[in-house]
């Protein structure tokens, strides 16, 4: 997440399970809760200080996001994502946004907001945590869905962004700290 976005969410009025959802994304996406952990409402909350329902509705958040999973009557748990899920995620992904950039072709539109993202990009640290380079690289992605202005696609790509993000993270730390370069980005955009 760039500065501007930052000082936007801390500007933002949040309750209190939202906030809670937004540290817990973070820890999940970062490492700082490693796939396999579980995420228990009782640790949530006396973590955190919390009521369990505010854990329960954190923990719930973050399970309609991809980034938990929950069977029937057990504790939420970071999922190790699979060869299959990351194949299936990204068959989907593919599908999305090679038709968006399709269509931003056929229409010669190159969004300045895909443009901002990648000189965003450009300027992490190579030891930006997880999550920052997930939300700045997919930043960029997402300005190219919804220069679309199709309504019920950028919905039905916001809701696969998480578990991207969380795909990127893990492969991220099982390769290193490498990045796609903003040049590949920008030459996308020509």
């Amino acid at each position: 997440m760039n500065d501007d976005a930052r000082k936007s969410v801390i500007s933002k009025t949040v309750s209190i399970s939202e906030a809670l959802t937004e540290e817990l994304r973070s820890k999940v996406l970062d490492g700082d809760i490693p796939a396999g952990s579980l995420v228990t409402e009782t640790e949530v909350a006396s973590t955190y200080g919390v009521s369990r329902p505010t854990a329960k509705s954190a923990i719930q958040s973050l399970t309609h996001d991809g980034l938990l999973r929950r069977r029937p009557n057990k504790p939420a748990y970071v999922p190790h994502l699979s060869k299959s899920d990351i194949e299936d995620l990204y068959f989907v992904r593919i599908q999305i946004e090679t038709s968006v950039v399709r269509h931003l072709a056929k229409n010669n539109l190159a969004p300045s907001a895909a443009l901002k993202a990648a000189d965003e990009l450009a300027e992490l640290p190579e030891d930006a945590p997880s999550s920052v380079f997930a939300y700045t690289d997919l930043a960029f992605h997402a300005s190219l869905v919804d220069a679309t202005n199709s309504e019920r696609l950028i919905e039905l790509y916001r809701t696969l962004l998480d578990e991207i993000r969380l795909s990127m993270a893990q492969a991220r730390y099982a390769l290193g700290q490498q990045r796609i370069s903003s040049n590949t980005m920008e030459s996308t955009l020509q």
